[in-house]
């Protein structure tokens, strides 16, 4: 799966083909547009695009289901991907502890300094589904 982050920008149709092996040792890639057809894009100072390749949707769901579980979060909460462990309520004890049930979960080791630059959910997946490459 891969992300897509931009400055605010709209165009009617975007498409792109990468073929199986372009992907699997794709990590980052900047793209720029330049035509008529992007006329909007060439008249901001710098846009900029980038494209990053993120975790399997099934880890980020058992991440969201162990985040949810060790904070205690009802059912009907919005836990997804782009939620931020401050904003579902976690402290650094909490982050401790859900990395600790990660850890456990998947078997892996995660790096105290890989643990403390995590924020948001999807970061956290990112960090299991790299350390599981290895």
């Amino acid at each position: 799966m891969a992300s897509l982050a931009a400055s605010p920008v709209s165009f009617s149709s975007v498409s792109c083909t990468l073929k199986k092996n372009q992907v699997s040792s794709l990590r980052k890639a900047s793209l720029s547009f330049h035509g008529k057809g992007f006329r909007s894009l060439t008249s901001h100072s710098s846009p900029r695009f980038r494209v990053a390749c993120a975790a399997k949707p099934e880890t980020v769901d058992k991440v969201c289901e162990i985040v949810r579980k060790q904070l205690a979060l009802p059912a009907d909460r919005d836990v997804r991907g782009e939620s931020k462990l401050a904003t579902l309520g976690a402290d650094s004890l909490d982050t401790v502890e859900i990395v600790m049930g990660l850890e456990e979960e998947f078997g892996v080791s995660v790096e105290e300094e890989s643990a403390l630059s995590i924020s948001t959910i999807q970061e956290v997946a990112d960090v299991i589904e790299k350390l599981l490459e290895k």
